[in-house]
């Protein structure tokens, strides 16, 4: 009974028969059938024309898609607990060639405009300090919390005036959308998001996951293209990750899966409400838990992660139906 991650979950039946139809002759690299349809697929989930690229990790698709938004003289704020800080074995500055994070803190792992112009009004506008070129924001948060489009759209005007990149970390996009309830386009580029990081992988993909550039940012997508070959990325039979992509993107697949997550998260929270660490907006739980609780969940066949001391986290699955998911629940409820 596992609730380790969302990375260790059963590949959907719909992107399983994806690429045993892919599985035949086609050009290579991204010149094929499957990838020359990635653009329209995502414009029309986006009411607008966009660029997007396949990549084979979400670590990739955050560090090239930084890496076209800032150089290797600038700085890219970001919170502290971002995954590109603390999960990216410093892909980012790889990518970059050398730009640097400036970490902020925020409740739930989120930025605010005020915090984010308390760090970029430490800096000197002289050639001694590294400049901020680009905002990134993971959505939903790493502690599970959703950027509302209202805090979206604030912390994009803030990079409209000041000229920066708006970069989204959407490993777990689908979820923050499910939870919304919005259309994409509210919480993306309508709201300021230049580049987004689409996540598949966490939600019912396999191994690709995909760079959405809205307006003036897919100019940089021949950039990108570059990047993605230099830095190993560039899959000989790129089909077979785009062929995934758009059958998550069928019928809606990516936002029934995320739905299914979501719920499995609200049964455990619902049983606990008084241990919740912070709100459960997405498909990850925060509880506190002592440890005898944890040990008595562990002794039980439940597997999750301590995360800090008295606290753990539990995350659901697109394929953790309620008979899964509420036997858990129930063991919490009766510590």
């Amino acid at each position: 009974m596992r609730f380790f991650s969302d990375n260790a979950a059963a590949v959907s039946q719909p992107v399983l028969d994806a690429l045993a139809a892919a599985n035949s002759v086609d050009t290579a690299y991204d010149e094929d059938a499957q990838s020359q349809k990635l653009d329209a697929a995502f414009s029309e989930i986006f009411e607008t024309e966009v660029t997007a690229l396949w990549v084979s990790t979400g670590t990739a698709a955050n560090a090239l898609a930084l890496a076209a938004l800032c150089p290797p003289h600038g700085a890219i704020i970001c919170h502290a607990e971002a995954h590109i800080q603390n999960d990216e074995c410093g892909a980012p500055e790889f990518y970059t060639h050398g730009a640097k994070l400036l970490l902020g803190t925020g409740e739930g792992a989120k930025l605010t405009p005020d915090e984010v112009e308390r760090i970029a009004g430490s800096i000197r506008d002289d050639v001694h300090q590294m400049q901020p070129h680009a905002l990134s924001i993971t959505q939903a948060s790493e502690y599970g919390m959703v950027y509302t489009m209202d805090e979206v759209a604030a912390l994009g005007d803030l990079c409209r005036a000041r000229g920066w990149g708006l970069h989204m970390d959407g490993a777990r996009f689908a979820n923050a959308v499910a939870h919304l309830d919005c259309a994409p386009a509210e919480v993306t580029w309508r709201a300021g998001v230049d580049m987004l990081s689409f996540g598949c992988v966490k939600n019912g993909g396999m191994s690709a996951e995909a760079i959405i550039q809205f307006g003036d940012a897919r100019g940089k997508a021949a950039e990108i293209r570059y990047r993605r070959k230099r830095g190993g990325h560039l899959l000989s039979k790129g089909r077979y990750l785009a062929a995934q992509i758009l059958a998550m993107l069928e019928n809606d697949l990516w936002l029934d899966n995320a739905r299914a997550a979501n719920a499995g998260a609200k049964l455990i929270a619902d049983a606990a409400p008084d241990r919740l660490v912070y709100p459960a907006e997405a498909n990850e739980v925060f509880i506190r838990l002592s440890a005898e609780e944890a040990a008595s969940l562990r002794a039980k066949g439940f597997d999750f992660y301590d995360w800090g001391v008295g606290e753990a986290r539990f995350v659901t699955s697109w394929d953790q139906g309620a008979d899964e998911v509420r036997p858990l629940a129930e063991a919490i409820a009766a510590l």
